[in-house]
């Protein structure tokens, strides 16, 4: 996992920024463009498989709420851990449940869509192939999460 741009992992720790959770390299590329795009000053880190996310967000040592990305936006198909794994395992344990958690997959099959609801995820864009339609949805995932949602864990 690398800091890709807009701060430092520093900055990551304070809570303030984004984890990509992308494991092919053109779809994290394409992004992170997007991201880049609609200049967001908020540091991305992005974890290449499920495993690498949640040793990120859950490290062994107890993270409190204060480590935690702002958002995460996690791609399905993902090797190692798929992202239901790490769904699941996200809303399973206190410290996360209420981690903002947008899936952003290639998928829009109806059953993916709506297990990941049931499993408790706050938002599911499927990604467009056409490259305006990514960076616009990228937009709206950025504008929704970033601008106007309030931090669950800054009320607790």
């Amino acid at each position: 996992m690398s800091s890709t741009f807009g701060g430092s992992i520093e900055n990551m720790v304070a809570g303030n920024g984004i984890l990509l959770v992308e494991d092919n390299p053109d779809e994290a590329v394409l992004t992170l463009r997007a991201l880049r795009g609609h200049r967001i000053d908020t540091p991305v880190e992005v974890a290449h498989d499920g495993v690498e996310a949640l040793h990120y967000i859950l490290p062994s040592e107890s993270p409190s709420v204060a480590n935690l990305p702002r958002l995460v936006i996690l791609d399905l198909k993902l090797p190692r851990l798929d992202g239901f794994d790490v769904i699941r395992r996200l809303r399973a344990d206190p410290r996360t449940r209420l981690l903002p958690l947008v899936v952003f997959s290639s998928s829009a099959e109806d059953r993916d869509v709506g297990c990941c609801y049931e499993m408790g995820v706050n938002g599911y864009v499927a990604k467009p192939v056409d490259a305006d339609h990514y960076h616009a949805a990228v937009g709206s995932i950025l504008n929704y999460w970033m601008d106007h949602n309030l931090d669950p864990y800054r009320r607790i």
